[in-house]
């Protein structure tokens, strides 16, 4: 076992309580309950001597369902071995055949993607790998605007009009029922490999490749469109090498496929377990170590260069944001392009022209989540809403997304922005995000006979609804979401993981933690809670917005730095008005500034303390 992980260091404290904090006193305002851990002590003190690592970390490993030593060493590991066999996914030894055969054959084949980040690295990892097997490739995305997601006939019909003999789709396609009908009247070969929900009848096609494919039972059905093309690629370079073990220039080419498939997995929020939390892990090593021509620039615009850690973080907050603007903006041909190409001057000027388009994206996010705040108060009661539904002409829809998920997180309500046709003609538009457990798909379902089309996942769905609709969308909308919060209790409480002092979260503790990562969708960064903590330096707008803020703390001698982002606006009067020592809820991170690493807090919640902190720990 990894010496990172035993507890050679400072542990982290165990933490005592063991009920949820009364609902009133942390969920006022802009706050949330707090619910401790319920646990036995004596059961993790056991594990912890069993597999000698860091009563925290053996807390957490619990937590994940994570025993056995073997079973233990390869979590924390998380290598590459751990991946299923390609062959194991189904649907995919046929794929390979029929693309075997094109590639035998010298037929035109496209990889057909799509427009957000998920999209582009999966159609980058496919159009790459089918490159280095000598195939006559291309590759197409639907533009966002003008044709909307997935397969469209129109498409179809251009495609084949093109001379392109086989379609394999990327990230979609597995409900595109007509096209695929229109596909085979043209005599054009289709393969589909993607992730997302089916109809009851699948397309026609010479191979579909999914983690999910009715009659099969493939363990985990949680990857991402890049997850699958990367499986795909993984077994054409087997084939090619006639072995399991491929040939060193396809090794190269997979392990720089890791990192593609590491920034589609986060972007995508697909849960950061099983396959996806190794994929995520080794490709952040890969893009820390190797990037590809084209996401090394972009790094180095970004100032991520020279880092000595990256988490998923780095992808979701900047790496990916930027591939989906190009996408937001119908340029998604560009992102595709800047992920594949060798030339370093083309590689300069794509990531240059993309990070301009993000500055855009961001320009238009801020206009629009002003114009929203302003409408939410005009039109709801944000009080007792349990939704929002908000709507305007002037909303680019490819951005309404992005600040229909900050709405909601500042809310903790269902939000839904719909971008409605400026002329009238066209349907609206929406996006709609979820952050509080309500089923955002369920509730869309009760009102779609008021929608043209409606769907997704719990968190994050898509619509389309008529201008003369959207009064009575927003009723029925209102009222579904009603129906599943009562049923649901209401509001969120925050999951606290352990106790901890600051004096505990040094580098090394903190170095330690992130062995249980990578982060994210279904595996968050562990939650810690900390009373008795006082305030040296007053909280203090942070960031040229003035929407986040930060400040230093204090306990027992150990200061840390801690910021929040998001919620300067009504926290800060709250935190100068406090006089006393205040009980915090916290992720600790390690922050990277020109080379120096330190701990630093993000700052969840907090309330006046009620209790003495806990003595400080002793060496």
């Amino acid at each position: 076992m990894s010496d990172t992980v035993r507890s050679t260091s400072k542990p982290l404290s165990r933490s005592t309580p063991s009920k949820e904090a009364a609902p009133g006193e942390s969920a006022a305002g802009d706050h949330r309950p707090w619910r401790f851990p319920q646990k036995d002590q004596a059961e993790i003190d056991l594990f912890c001597k069993k597999h000698s690592v860091a009563p925290i970390i053996g807390q957490l490993l619990m937590k994940h369902s994570v025993d056995g030593t073997d079973a233990v060493e390869r979590f924390l590991s998380a290598k590459l071995t751990e991946l299923r066999a390609p062959e194991e996914l189904p649907g995919l030894p046929d794929a390979v055949e029929r693309i075997w055969a094109a590639i035998d054959r010298g037929e035109e084949i496209v990889v057909y993607g799509d427009y957000d980040a998920d999209g582009m690295t999966a159609t980058a990892i496919l159009y790459r790998c089918l490159k280095l097997l000598d195939a006559k490739v291309a590759y197409h995305l639907p533009n966002r605007m003008e044709e909307g997601y997935g397969l469209h006939v129109d498409s179809v019909e251009k495609l084949a009009a093109r001379g392109k003999q086989l379609i394999i789709t990327v990230d979609c396609g597995i409900a595109s029922l007509e096209p695929a009908k229109r596909a085979k009247e043209l005599g054009l070969s289709l393969i589909v490999t993607d992730h997302h929900r089916f109809a009851e009848t699948l397309p026609e096609a010479e191979a579909i490749v999914h983690p999910a494919l009715p009659g099969t039972e493939y363990p985990f059905t949680g990857l991402c469109g890049a997850g699958v093309a990367f499986k795909l690629a993984w077994a054409l370079c087997q084939r090619k090498s006639g072995s399991v073990k491929v040939a060193d220039h396809l090794r190269d080419f997979l392990l720089s496929a890791v990192g593609l498939a590491a920034m589609g997995t986060v972007a995508d929020v697909v849960p950061l377990k099983d396959e996806n939390r190794v994929i995520v892990r080794n490709g952040l090593k890969t893009l820390l170590k190797s990037p590809s021509l084209g996401i090394r620039k972009l790094m180095e615009l970004n100032k991520l260069d020279g880092k000595k850690l990256l988490d998923a973080d780095v992808i979701g907050f900047t790496l990916a944001p930027r591939l989906n603007a190009a996408g937001r903006l119908g340029q998604a041909q560009l992102g595709v392009e800047l992920l594949v190409t060798e030339d370093e001057s083309r590689a300069d000027a794509l990531a240059s022209y993309i990070q301009e388009l993000n500055s855009n994206r961001q320009k238009l996010e801020r206009s629009i989540n002003l114009s929203a705040g302003k409408q939410l108060k005009e039109t709801h009661c944000p009080e007792s809403d349990p939704a929002f539904v908000l709507a305007s002409p002037s909303w680019h829809p490819g951005v309404i997304g992005i600040v229909a998920g900050k709405l909601a997180e500042k809310y903790q309500k269902p939000v839904v922005l719909i971008a409605l046709d400026k002329l009238g003609a066209k349907p609206g538009t929406g996006s709609a995000r979820s952050p509080n457990g309500v089923n955002l798909h369920e509730a869309l379902m009760q009102c779609s006979d008021l929608l043209i089309a409606g769907g997704g996942h719990a968190a994050a769905a898509g619509l389309k609804v008529e201008e003369g609709n959207v009064a009575a969308f927003r009723s029925a909308f209102l009222e579904a979401v009603a129906e599943q919060s009562e049923d649901s209790g209401g509001i969120d409480a925050i999951e606290i993981d352990a106790e901890a002092t600051l004096d505990q979260l040094n580098l090394t503790s903190t170095l330690q933690l992130e062995q249980l990562g990578p982060f994210g969708a279904e595996n968050p960064r562990p939650v810690f809670y900390a009373r008795g903590v006082n305030i040296v330096d007053a909280a203090k707008p942070l960031g040229a917005s003035g929407m986040h803020l930060s400040m230093q703390v204090e306990q027992y001698g150990k200061r840390l730095r801690a910021v929040n982002f998001g919620k300067a606006e009504s926290w800060l009067p709250e935190l100068e008005a406090i006089q006393g020592p205040i009980d915090i809820v916290f992720r600790p991170v390690i922050n990277e500034f020109r080379g120096y690493q330190s701990v630093e807090i993000h700052l969840l919640d907090f309330r006046c303390s009620k209790s003495p902190a806990p003595a400080p720990h002793l060496s």
